[in-house]
Parts: C-alpha cells; structure tokens; sequence
C-alpha cells in the first residue's frame, strides 16, 4: 500500500470492496486519535468515525468492510424468478 495522508491522519490500512474503499488512519501528531473513512479514487474521504482506541477503531474498520461487502452482495443478487400463477 502506498503511502497516504488526509486531515492530518496517516492511512495505515486500507480495504477496496466493489467500487469503495474503508480506510483506517492514525493521527500524526496525536498517536491516541484514530479514525475510519469510506473512500474513493484515493482522494475523496467521507463518513469519518473518530476514535480515541485503537481496537475501536480496528472493530469500525472491520464491520464497515464487512457491511459495505454486504451492502454489494444485496446489489448483484440475481433476482429470484416468480411463482407460476396456478
């Protein structure tokens, strides 16, 4: 991963799910203060979760790749055929 910075957080992880990112940073000057941001092109941060604890903000990280996943899974289901009438 390259290297990466916005709003003064380092972005120490990063995890691409369809057409998104969810990154999880680290302040540069503050080591305590942690955030999680969904993300795209790399440039574009939004949604940012503040934290104060690092493995709160492992967990965000964590459950917002796992939602956003299945945020896409919903989307590309194939729909199901109807019943015959009878």
């Amino acid at each position: 991963m390259e290297w990466r910075k916005n709003a003064g957080y380092i972005i120490t992880n990063a995890i691409t799910v369809g057409e998104s990112e969810i990154v999880l940073g680290v302040h540069e000057t503050r080591p305590d203060m942690f955030v999680t941001w969904e993300c795209k092109n790399k440039t574009d941060y939004y949604w940012g979760h503040y934290f104060e604890n690092l493995l709160a903000a492992q967990k965000d990280f964590c459950q917002r790749g796992l939602d956003k996943a299945r945020f896409y899974e919903r989307q590309n289901k194939p729909k199901e055929p109807p019943e015959p009438a009878r």
